[in-house]
């Protein structure tokens, strides 16, 4: 009795072993659209009343948690019934982040920008500003969410499913509170500064620090922005590289980031059009 109890306690150890060193594996892979993710949702979370900054990041967060329980069932199982069924889902969401991310661009081109003032004002007078860009953020999620399944996933097949389980979910599970633990410390700096500037009493380091952290913050926030949008063109053209043979084999003599960059913002522009179609059609059929 005791021997078969200290065999299952060696089958564990084993299985854990295997596990462990799979989510190593497939957290490395999966870096570099984590970092994606990061710059992505910290400017989506941004741009919010101080009041508010947490309860949305919660609010986003809980939607990232959502998403992958729902894709994670799906990827295993088109994973076992139609491989090729993956690729093409993870396309029509690089076609969603690449419009996203160009239709930033031409935000910042041709509109007018609105000053700080304007900008609190519209935010206290729209109630549902806050429920739109937190639906976008979890769309945007939803998205670098399958990447970061499949990306994971990829790493595992070789494994028992077991393991591809355990594995994805620990690397779905660490790319949740990871990315958005980092976030919240992000929008929480000048909280963090104006802490610091009182418990120093105006005078020493931690005043320094302190408005170090309050002046950073807005820059922190910009350049996030950029990296955010940057992000969402090269992710999505990366797409494109990645799972379009065409695509891949094309100008082999360019740089694949430049590649990706172009292959982003080209699909970017043809998505503007037909996103502006799907607009006008939904909006009617809300007014009929």
């Amino acid at each position: 009795m005791a021997s078969g109890f200290f065999a299952i306690l060696d089958d564990i150890a084993a299985l854990m072993d295997d596990v462990a060193v799979t989510s190593k594996i497939a957290t490395k892979q999966t870096a570099g659209i984590l970092g994606d993710d990061l710059a992505v949702n910290a400017e989506k979370a941004t741009g919010f009343l101080s009041s508010r900054e947490i309860p949305v990041l919660l609010a986003i967060m809980k939607g990232s948690f959502i998403n992958k329980l729902i894709i994670l069932p799906i990827a295993f199982f088109l994973q076992w019934l139609y491989p090729p069924a993956i690729k093409i889902i993870l396309v029509f969401g690089g076609l969603y982040l690449a419009y996203e991310g160009v239709e930033k661009i031409i935000e910042y081109l041709f509109h007018k920008q609105k000053k700080g003032e304007e900008v609190i004002e519209e935010k206290q007078d729209d109630p549902n500003l806050e429920k739109t860009k937190i639906k976008s953020a979890i769309m945007t999620d939803f998205i670098l969410s399958i990447e970061i399944v499949i990306i994971a996933l990829g790493t595992a097949l070789q494994e028992s499913l077991t393991i591809q389980i355990i594995t994805v979910s620990i690397v779905a599970i660490l790319a949740t509170v990871g990315v958005y633990g980092i976030v919240a410390l992000i929008v929480r700096m000048d909280d963090a500064g104006y802490g610091l500037i009182r418990k120093s009493k105006n005078k020493g380091f931690l005043k320094t620090l302190g408005e170090f952290l309050v002046k950073a913050l807005p820059w922190v926030i910009k350049g996030l922005g950029v990296i955010g949008t940057v992000a969402l063109i090269l992710v999505a053209g990366g797409i494109f590289d990645h799972n379009i043979d065409f695509l891949h084999h094309l100008l082999p003599n360019i740089p694949a980031m430049l590649k990706q960059a172009l292959y982003g913002i080209v699909a970017g522009l043809m998505m503007i059009p037909m996103f502006m179609v799907f607009k006008k059609i939904f909006a009617s059929f809300k007014k009929a």
